[in-house]
């Protein structure tokens, strides 16, 4: 399979009942030390050495978007997978990744529809801004490719019902990229207290992120040489170019402080304690019932409540920022944060794993194999469009300003129109959500 020429026109998720086993663990192809990995699964017959497979029978792979993200993932490809082309619509963008990555010979494009409709490949890589993640990953699925989806995975709620349905319909392997669940600490205490180590648990400690402010008029610049401006708002509502509005500036500002492209720091950095908690309580296929602030404003504190009546609180400063502390009923408790695992009493983690770093080739390789074998991955899209729902449930009581009750079988909140309103939202001509049926 042979990339085309430059052209710039263009496993099962883990039933809250059954806790992870080590031998499911090792199997997923996670962490087993630090700097270490399990060896590179591929099944036989397709290799061409030993542990060494064949240019022509790894999964030739796609990259759309090409910021700090996507090039620490193709940094960090296993070697089953192979990069064969790359995608942005900022072309310096895209020659600065040629540049640093010595010039291979990718094919490129500035625009992610036609390299999908013309570029050879089995799986891509969506690592764009938030708001231009699930049209791209519905077309890949549409085009019978895989998906590596970076988190958050979605804008709003009505994009992970419909990224659900493409990848079921069209029968695709979709791996979210929150690697936390391929680390073995995090793995591994989520293994102890689905055992019961600290009892049931029965509240959930979490960071408190900030929300996105909505557009305010910003001094119109001039578009950069190479940027598509139009490709890059996508879905969003055309704004007359600034910096701020494309450019990633310091922390979460630039373009996730704005709710038109993004969830704030709400959905980029929550996100990955949104899916810690959802993964460690057994409840990938479920949300929270309750949702209510006990402060008031933009950035109140938000409670929730499952309907097993564990409760998660939001915290202003809270010290854990990727991960959540899990409280057991006699008040004994576990921290799982990224890579990293602590207790009180610290006896219960003694035995835990020693930090493992944020390598995220054990997750990429999870993905590989599950192309392979067309299990589903250890972050498979449902596990990720409700965990993400977390993060959206905050944006939206804060918008509202009240208490939410919400329907995890019927995914809409109950007796309120108003919050219902913000499951969706319009999207500009020329980005509308493919008809699924």
């Amino acid at each position: 399979m042979n990339a085309h020429p430059t052209n710039r026109s263009g496993n099962a998720p883990l039933p809250a009942s059954r806790p992870p086993s080590r031998r499911i663990f090792l199997k997923k192809g996670v962490s087993i030390a630090v700097g270490l990995s399990v060896p590179c699964f591929v099944p036989c017959g397709v290799l061409a050495g030993p542990g060494r497979p064949g240019a022509n029978d790894r999964v030739h792979i796609g990259v759309i978007a090409c910021g700090a993200r996507a090039e620490y993932l193709i940094k960090n490809m296993p070697p089953a997978g192979r990069v064969v082309a790359i995608c942005d619509c900022d072309t310096p963008k895209m020659d600065g990744l040629l540049r640093r990555s010595g010039g291979p010979e990718w094919a490129t494009y500035q625009d992610f529809r036609n390299m999908i409709d013309r570029q050879k490949m089995d799986a891509v890589i969506v690592a764009t801004v938030d708001h231009a993640r699930v049209l791209a990953s519905i077309l890949a699925c549409q085009a019978g490719m895989d998906v590596y989806a970076e988190k958050p995975l979605t804008l709003t709620i009505g994009e992970g019902q419909a990224l659900i349905r493409a990848v079921r319909k069209y029968k695709r392997i979709l791996q979210v990229g929150t690697q936390q669940r391929s680390m073995e600490p995090n793995h591994w205490a989520v293994e102890k207290i689905r055992r019961g180590a600290i009892g049931k648990v029965k509240t959930v400690l979490a960071r408190q992120y900030k929300s996105p402010f909505f557009y305010k008029s910003l001094p119109r610049e001039p578009v950069p040489a190479g940027l598509d401006w139009d490709l890059w708002s996508g879905q969003a509502p055309m704004h007359p170019y600034n910096h701020q509005l494309q450019k990633k500036l310091k922390g979460w500002q630039g373009w996730p402080q704005w709710r038109d492209y993004s969830g704030g720091d709400v959905t980029l950095h929550g996100a990955h304690a949104a899916d810690q908690i959802q993964f460690t309580l057994g409840k990938d296929d479920t949300d929270p019932v309750e949702i209510w602030p006990v402060s008031t404003g933009r950035d109140a504190l938000i409670r929730m409540r499952y309907e097993d009546g564990t409760e998660i609180r939001f915290e202003r400063d809270f010290g854990v920022h990727w991960g959540a502390v899990f409280v057991g009923e006699d008040g004994q408790k576990i921290e799982i944060n990224r890579g990293t695992v602590k207790s009180n009493p610290k006896e219960l983690t003694r035995d835990a794993p020693p930090p493992s770093g944020g390598n995220a080739n054990p997750h990429l390789q999870n993905w590989l194999d599950c192309i392979k074998t067309r299990e589903d991955p250890i972050a498979p899209v449902e596990a990720g469009h409700r965990a993400i729902n977390l993060c959206h449930f905050i944006n939206i009581c804060r918008e509202l300003g009240r208490k939410l009750r919400w329907d995890p079988r019927r995914e809409e909140f109950l007796g309120d129109d108003e919050a219902n309103a913000l499951i969706h939202r319009s999207r500009r001509k020329g980005y509308e959500l493919p008809d699924l049926g």
